[in-house]
């Protein structure tokens, strides 16, 4: 028999077993793709966390660099980079460490370890003149990044913080209008207790301020807030709360020199105005505030048509 009878008479045969659900041997089947084949984008960190990242549009684009919330991952910004991409940016998203389709590993989820893992993957890409932007707990990311690295090589333009947890959330002597500890524990206690209800809730309460009378409710945004959070680890999801909530970002914001700019709703329930984006702008050597009235903290996804536009002239200014 010629190799080309061969050939055929294995893929008739692989074909009618397939067919009938029986399983045949590797060596009696047509070729087989190698074990671990399939092509991802992540790269794997210097602790051995692989870090999962989108990279869209042309290399050769100002490149602009997404930071997502808890407990969520770069999905969650899947309406802003089809947006920049149509306008001809380059943009990259990451997922956090434990979160979304990166590593859930048992260590690391702290801020220090989010903007190495974010300074890794903007050097693998070798990103330069980026802009960085940055929602809640990614403003936190996006901030320690800007302050430790990306302003040290070069590499940041701007930044932008929308809904953003610094200077910091947790009450202290030093910012006493902050939230007591209590209402992290409960956090905590509830994530812990049944995460999947907990993430249901959250979405369609005070997260986009679906809890509002007269709130135009969208089961598509809280089913895949929800499938997001759900993607990732309960161990990091749950120490991430203590980073979001208790790391203090004051030198961080001081040390930042570039084009900065504060979006914040002041309907946000989940990091109040008032402690967080009023006070961060005062500490920036370079920042500008917009107030958005009556919008919620997860007004990227709900207030796209209004966000976007803003994000693009900030960008394109001279500023």
């Amino acid at each position: 028999m010629s190799d080309i009878d061969q050939m055929r008479r294995n893929v008739l045969i692989g074909g009618a077993a397939v067919a009938a659900g029986i399983g045949l041997p590797l060596a009696a089947t047509a070729a087989q793709p190698k074990q671990g084949a399939r092509q991802v984008n992540t790269i794997t960190t210097k602790d051995g966390t692989q870090i999962y990242f989108k990279d869209w549009g042309p290399k050769t684009a100002q490149p602009i660099v997404f930071h997502h919330g808890w407990p969520l991952s770069a999905d969650d910004w899947d309406t802003q980079m089809l947006y920049f991409l149509g306008q001809g940016f380059r943009v990259v998203a990451h997922d956090r460490r434990g979160h979304g389709r990166s590593s859930q590993v048992a260590v690391g989820h702290d801020m220090d370890h989010y903007a190495a893992d974010v300074a890794a993957v903007v050097e693998h890409l070798d990103l330069r003149k980026a802009v960085h932007i940055g929602h809640s707990t990614g403003g936190g990311e996006a901030t320690r990044y800007v302050a430790r690295h990306g302003q040290k090589q070069g590499r940041v333009a701007k930044l932008v913080l929308i809904g953003a947890v610094p200077p910091i959330m947790l009450k202290t002597a030093a910012y006493p209008g902050g939230l007591p500890l209590e209402v992290f524990d409960g956090l905590r206690k509830e994530l812990a207790a049944n995460r999947a209800q907990f993430y249901l809730d959250f979405a369609s309460g005070p997260f986009y301020s679906f809890n509002r009378p007269g709130a135009k409710v969208s089961q598509g945004v809280i089913q895949n807030w929800w499938r997001q959070g759900m993607m990732g680890g309960a161990k990091a999801h749950y120490q991430g709360i203590k980073a979001f909530s208790e790391t203090d970002f004051t030198e961080d914001l001081k040390a930042i020199s570039v084009p900065t700019l504060v979006m914040h709703g002041d309907d946000d329930q989940i990091v109040p105005i008032a402690n967080s984006a009023l006070l961060s702008v005062r500490l920036l050597k370079n920042g500008v505030l917009k107030v958005y009235e009556k919008l919620p903290h997860g007004m990227c996804t709900t207030h796209a048509d209004v966000v976007n536009p803003d994000l693009l002239a900030f960008i394109k200014s001279a500023v």
